[in-house]
């Protein structure tokens, strides 16, 4: 794990300036101080405030972030209850923010980190401020050989204890005696168990394995009823040459950010000017491509299928749009470069990586879809059913996702014991 200061670039698009404004997010204090104060001086001692309110907040919900919840009797506790004045429920995280800076630009630092849950930072909850705070808390890091290395890392733990893993073997149904589940069955054969836990994306994957008699709080159509994440756009590119002089990651905030997020938020077709991230990993790590190549990859949040986006027109232009906006952050000719791409559009997301409504980050983290209100750890009303991943508690972002998975494997030991 290789520690990255900066932590990465935001780079402000300013149609009133001839430059854009860019801030190297650090968690050294004192230079994040001096980075705030470049674009907004009287914004600078905020950074400090909203680092101490924060470290109070985390401190207070870490217990919630590790624990289940399986109905208001787990919420209505003194304990929970001795949380509200952290909670702010009548606050959008843009809005909280403005407590301590100023400058539209420095809260879009301290909020981007929302669309890790696929939200506007001008819808989310305020809570959500302990994403950015976790980054300069404990930094941010890179995986050598990228996100793929943490899994694998865990497969072969896993493999190492016993377990057996089968790929390419696609799950076909679950099986069910009245209610219980007993097993899953693929296209080799049937498997018997005590207990299954579901990492599938979950409105496909209880739409499609589980009947709808047996999941009354979940039925299909509920699940029309709730709100789901936006989409993501993705170009994969494998490029002849490298970008020493670029950030590791570099997120660009267009001019019109408010706009561009209501615009996703109410399922319209992308704009001409698109906020978007990208990842210059092979500065940090050169195991991710040859000598003299690199890898990188541009994301860009789009509605989810609720747009009804024609993506064979959109996906081109798209991808034209954001090579253009890439060399203006300083990654030039990229069309001459590429080497390997891949698209993935929301189109793919759905029917290639069976993602209900092609919503990359699952159920909204809206207060109704929150703690109890999402899809539980332990999934009620179908004993022996466990669920992990974006679509139950405590909610999306990989290592949120990961404490869902310690979530519902205590659960599970548990019940087995």
């Amino acid at each position: 794990m290789t520690r990255l200061d900066p932590q990465y670039r935001i780079v402000f698009d300013d149609t009133h300036s001839s430059r854009p404004v860019h801030l190297d997010a650090t968690a050294d204090i004192a230079k994040m101080e001096e980075e705030i104060a470049r674009i907004s001086p009287e914004d600078a001692l905020g950074f400090r405030r909203f680092m101490e309110e924060n470290r109070a907040k985390m401190q207070a919900f870490k217990s919630t972030m590790e624990s289940p919840f399986s109905g208001w009797g787990d919420v209505l506790t003194p304990s929970m209850l001795g949380l509200l004045p952290h909670l702010n429920p009548h606050l959008d995280l843009d809005s909280y923010l403005k407590r301590f800076f100023k400058d539209p630009r420095v809260r879009t630092a301290f909020c981007f980190q929302s669309k890790y849950l696929g939200m506007s930072p001008f819808r989310c909850p305020s809570l959500f401020s302990i994403l950015s705070f976790l980054e300069y808390e404990y930094g941010v890091f890179h995986p050598t050989g990228g996100c793929a290395s943490v899994t694998t890392a865990l497969a072969n733990l896993a493999r190492s204890l016993g377990v057996e893993i089968c790929l390419n073997e696609a799950v076909t149904g679950m099986n069910f005696e009245k209610s219980r589940v007993t097993g899953v069955t693929t296209a080799q054969k049937h498997y018997r168990a005590d207990a299954v836990v579901m990492n599938a994306d979950f409105a496909r994957g209880i739409q499609r394995f589980v009947p709808n008699a047996l999941r009354p709080r979940w039925t299909d159509e509920k699940l029309t009823q709730k709100k789901f994440s936006c989409s993501t756009l993705m170009l994969y590119l494998g490029l002849d040459g490298t970008f020493p002089g670029l950030s590791h990651h570099t997120i660009r905030i267009a001019s019109n950010y408010e706009e561009n997020l209501r615009e996703i938020d109410s399922h319209q077709d992308p704009g001409m000017d698109p906020s978007f991230y990208i990842q210059n990993a092979c500065n940090t790590d050169s195991t991710l491509a040859p000598p003299g190549k690199s890898t990188l990859y541009l994301l860009a949040p789009v509605s989810n299928q609720l747009a009804g986006t024609d993506w064979k027109t959109e996906a081109p232009r798209m991808r034209k749009l954001l090579l253009e906006k890439a060399a203006a952050l300083g990654f030039e000719d990229l069309p001459q470069r590429i080497e390997f791409e891949k698209i993935l559009t929301p189109d793919d997301w759905e029917t290639e990586h069976e993602i209900h409504l092609g919503a990359t980050f699952n159920l909204a983290h809206t207060l109704p879809q929150m703690l109890h209100l999402r899809p539980q750890n332990r999934f009620q009303g179908i004993p022996g059913l466990y669920l992990t991943g974006g679509g139950t508690h405590p909610g999306s972002g990989l290592p949120v996702i990961f404490e869902s998975a310690r979530i519902t494997t205590r659960l599970l030991l548990e019940d087995l014991a």
